[in-house]
């Protein structure tokens, strides 16, 4: 029997993180049998659009389509994440509690001070979770590697992934957030009133296909996500 609950576990700042920058791969790894996690830091709870009740049940609607074998919110605050130990820990003790092989987290330079919080904030704790005399309560994890994905601007990609035929999974977990990326979510005028433009609601997910479709098109894919590391990145030739 496996020592790691899950094959892949992907950390977020917000729900929709993680299937922006990889939905793709997500649905690829689960199609293959995998089992793929989602743990999501905050509730979102400070998003321009959308309430927290709503953007759990858009999560839901996401992780089905992309076949997760489990997602979590840790409940931490949104526009609030910081390098404390209080942090770091709920990190430390969701990898201990999952023992997956390999974490994901998002690329460390990005326009949204969220999406660098969380990258910090895994990449120490995937460091703690493996000392066993931290938090010597849970046994420690050893994460086999830390690999990032890109929300926002991509750079120095280092590795890529074919997602051309997972891509129409990528997108309808997408249009799953419906309150983030599509101008007429809401039918009534209460809604409506309380809804505003913002950069995600004008063709956001035409622009990340656009993006996806270029980041493909140098090795001949349709579509492509791409990922950074820190370290180097073990690769079976023969």
């Amino acid at each position: 029997m496996s020592k790691h609950k899950l094959d892949l576990l992907i950390f977020g700042a917000h729900a929709d993180d993680a299937e922006i920058g990889m939905g793709g791969t997500i649905a690829k790894h689960t199609a293959a049998g995998m089992r793929v996690g989602i743990c999501d830091l905050t509730q979102a709870e400070m998003s321009s659009n959308g309430t927290v009740e709503l953007r759990k049940q858009e999560a839901s609607e996401a992780s089905a389509v992309l076949g997760l074998h489990s997602r979590t919110n840790l409940g931490l605050p949104d526009r609030g994440l910081s390098l404390s130990k209080e942090h770091i820990d709920a990190i430390v003790a969701e990898i201990r509690r999952t023992k997956p092989r390999i974490v994901f987290a998002p690329y460390w330079v990005d326009r949204h001070p969220d999406h660098i919080a969380c990258s910090k904030l895994v990449e120490e704790a995937v460091f703690n979770a493996k000392l066993r005399r931290y938090m010597p309560e849970l046994p420690p994890v050893q994460v086999e590697q830390l690999v990032y994905y890109y929300i926002n601007d991509i750079t120095d990609v280092a590795l890529t992934v074919d997602v051309s035929e997972f891509y129409e999974q990528k997108r309808q977990s997408l249009m799953a957030y419906r309150s983030q990326f599509l101008s007429s979510a809401f039918s009534s005028s209460d809604q409506a009133a309380d809804r505003v433009a913002t950069p995600l609601t004008d063709r956001y997910v035409e622009r990340v296909e656009a993006r996806d479709s270029l980041l493909g098109q140098p090795r001949g894919w349709k579509y492509a996500e791409g990922f950074a590391t820190k370290s180097p990145h073990s690769v079976h030739l023969f």
